[in-house]
């Protein structure tokens, strides 16, 4: 494990967050507030309370300037630039918990606190830990071409370069398999 559980855990749900764009996604992941609370339940994001159009509205702008981290990772003043931004936005209150039957970790959100703070806070300081870590690197958007998905590269040796092995990895894959066979037929 790279960054701690509450860390990636964190950091999975800004992928997942950033990728309910329309640049991402082609069309808008986000379009309710049913979407915004399966988005929610599947990150099992706790201490939410009842959600507002005012919630998904402040969601849809944090995905926004999550995205623009993602397109800075090269840039590492910008990056940390827009991770300040982000965080001294909104209050942080860090404290430990316990939930969930998940060991001691931080949360740095206010209990109670609205929906896009809590994001804002938790999401914010997990792509902190990676500028301070030295790990913007592992921030990317997919090589495929036709992709403007993200992901952070949570493995050991750095090496996954597409959003989904099972889409465009395996779609790029095969692209360039064929490729080949195709230039092994050619006549000489």
């Amino acid at each position: 494990m790279i960054f701690t559980h509450d860390t990636e855990h964190a950091l999975t749900a800004v992928v997942d967050l950033v990728n309910t764009a329309p640049a991402a996604a082609g069309e808008e992941g986000l379009p309710d507030l049913a979407a915004l609370r399966d988005l929610l339940h599947r990150h099992r994001t706790s201490d939410v309370g009842e959600l507002t159009d005012r919630d998904l509205e402040f969601v849809r702008g944090l995905r926004d300037r999550f995205h623009a981290v993602f397109l800075a990772a090269g840039d590492p003043p910008a990056a940390v630039a827009l991770v300040n931004e982000v965080v001294g936005g909104v209050r942080t209150t860090p404290h430990l918990t316990d939930h969930d039957g998940y060991d001691w970790h931080v949360h740095f959100f206010a209990p109670g606190a609205p929906l896009g703070e809590h994001l804002a806070a938790d999401c914010g300081m997990a792509l902190a830990y990676v500028v301070a870590a030295g790990e913007l690197d592992r921030l990317r958007t997919c090589e495929a071409p036709d992709c403007g998905r993200v992901l952070v590269d949570l493995s050991r040796n750095r090496c996954r370069r597409y959003c989904d092995s099972r889409t465009c990895g395996n779609r790029m894959h095969v692209a360039a398999y064929r490729a080949r066979r195709k230039d092994a037929q050619a006549p000489a």
